[in-house]
């Protein structure tokens, strides 16, 4: 009976130690009394908000006393319906500051004759806003906050009633993890669970969230997924590495030495 060896993409088996990273995490944080980096782990729970009937000099009045540049507008049921922000005013500004006669002549050159002026926040908020939920990884809000552009996300519950709000600030806070943390993490969960790598064939250090790792490894596959993995962590900056390979199993025609 012959033996037919498959050859698995690199990719491939990326995305299954990702996933197995994942549940490893879970086990190795219950095991020391935490919890993995959620949005509901920093978010702020205590939200300014505002209404869709407020006039837009009440929605100013709000951000300026709380010190806030958005706000979270929601119905009777505390549902999210829109953001008011900074952003939103100055548009509102921009159109408000035309000329009676400048507005006439654009208005008849775009058709548009009574074009209105935003008063209420309803006509200035952005509707249907980007959310997230309090069970994301804050890795995933930050990538979120960063693809979209803002500087918030709602935090909203199953039935889209608002939970809470994360913030850039929030996410730098991830980024405070202790390097000690960060190493524990990377040597435990990454190097020896999910990679199941030898204690005494790599070493990790980590400085201001840089980590750098070194060592000799079976194959080059494995050094590429302990830094990909490694990278993945929450808190780490930057992944350094002079790993080494006994065999180059990246090559056409090499089987992986998993």
């Amino acid at each position: 009976m012959s033996v037919v060896r498959l050859r698995i993409s690199y990719e491939f088996l990326y995305e299954l130690l990702r996933r197995r990273l994942r549940l490893y995490r879970v086990g190795y944080n219950i095991e020391r009394g935490g919890s993995s980096v959620k949005v509901g782990d920093v978010m702020s729970t205590e939200v300014t908000t505002i209404r869709a009937d407020a006039h837009l000099k009440e929605a100013a009045t709000v951000m300026i006393r709380s010190g806030v540049s958005g706000l979270p507008v929601v119905d009777d049921d505390l549902k999210v319906i829109g953001m008011i922000t900074e952003a939103d005013f100055v548009s509102a500004e921009a159109n408000r500051s035309w000329g009676r006669q400048r507005r006439r002549l654009l208005a008849n050159f775009l058709g548009d004759e009574n074009r209105p002026t935003a008063k209420l926040v309803s006509e200035a908020m952005t509707s249907d806003p980007h959310t997230i939920d309090s069970l994301s990884s804050v890795t995933e809000a930050a990538r979120k906050m960063t693809d979209l552009r803002v500087k918030r996300l709602p935090v909203v519950l199953p039935d889209g009633r608002l939970e809470g709000i994360i913030s850039r600030a929030d996410v730098m806070g991830v980024f405070a993890r202790p390097d000690e943390a960060l190493m524990d993490e990377i040597v435990d969960v990454v190097g020896l669970e999910v990679l199941q790598l030898s204690a005494d064939g790599f070493t990790v250090t980590v400085d201001g969230g840089v980590v750098t790792i070194s060592g000799h490894l079976p194959s080059r596959s494995e050094g590429r997924l302990f830094v990909e993995l490694a990278s993945r962590v929450e808190g780490v900056v930057a992944v350094e590495s002079s790993l080494t390979w006994s065999h180059d199993d990246t090559k056409p025609g090499s089987v992986p030495g998993i």
